[in-house]
């Protein structure tokens, strides 16, 4: 999304450099919007940011010396200040009227920066969007100049968002329940070791339907993909169930 993104780089350039001569330095109408989601609560959440009366999704621009892939996982760390996460595309996103200009009209005068109705900021935009699943209690998210807050909120109660947010946030809740069902990368909202019960009502809540436990359990060990630990949960109670870890 256009508007929001110029606040990664005011670090990189001038903020009325940026608005003049940005296209010289990041490809022109062209954007990346993530989902960022976690998993607390037994509820799945994802990660906005609030400007003026309204919220939307971090996202940021492709430089021109780097790919699209390093360019989304940069907008990640930034925002999240995560490294190494599981990140997949979801879709583009580019409506015939995909732009924000009079946002930046509005904010060019409270800044007393000139902006040219030909800007390249005030062009159509298409969005390549992606999903980042991500353990809610390592990630700290931060603020840039423009938006106000950010905040969690359930898949359920979305707030009122910017143009197409909501629709790519809804997007990416569908496909990730098609997702899991053949691969298997749900645990990454988990911490990096977990119990089956722990795996089971995760893939419960992401479904939203009852799924029978021993058949669940089966089924993930037959994968192959999880490691058993030899050390026991100590701190629930009853039966100890054996804690796992995703093989690399």
């Amino acid at each position: 999304m256009a508007h929001c993104h110029v606040l990664f780089y005011f670090c990189i350039m001038d903020i009325s450099e940026f608005v003049k001569n940005g296209d010289q330095y990041f490809l022109p109408n062209l954007s990346i919007d993530l989902v960022i989601i976690g998993y607390s609560d037994a509820k799945l959440k994802c990660l906005l940011l609030k400007i003026g009366k309204k919220w939307l999704l971090p996202g940021g621009y492709v430089q021109r010396n780097e790919s699209v892939e390093d360019a989304a996982q940069r907008i990640l760390k930034s925002r999240a200040g995560l490294e190494d996460t599981f990140l997949k595309f979801l879709a583009v996103f580019g409506s015939e009227d995909r732009q924000f200009k009079s946002f930046l009209e509005q904010f060019a005068i409270n800044e007393h920066i000139h902006l040219d109705q030909k800007s390249w900021l005030t062009d159509r935009f298409v969005s390549l969007t992606y999903y980042a699943l991500v353990n809610y209690e390592e990630i700290f998210p931060t603020t840039g100049d423009f938006d106000e807050a950010f905040g969690w909120f359930d898949f359920k109660n979305l707030p009122e968002m910017w143009m197409d947010h909501n629709t790519i946030v809804n997007t990416a809740r569908i496909q990730l329940i098609t997702d899991i069902q053949h691969e298997y990368h749900a645990h990454n909202l988990l911490s990096e070791s977990f119990t089956m019960p722990e795996l089971h009502k995760l893939y419960e809540t992401i479904l939203g339907d009852r799924i029978d436990r021993s058949r669940f359990q089966k089924k993930m060990l037959s994968t192959g993909l999880y490691k058993r630990l030899p050390k026991l949960n100590k701190n629930t109670p009853g039966r100890k169930p054996y804690q796992y870890r995703a093989k690399k």
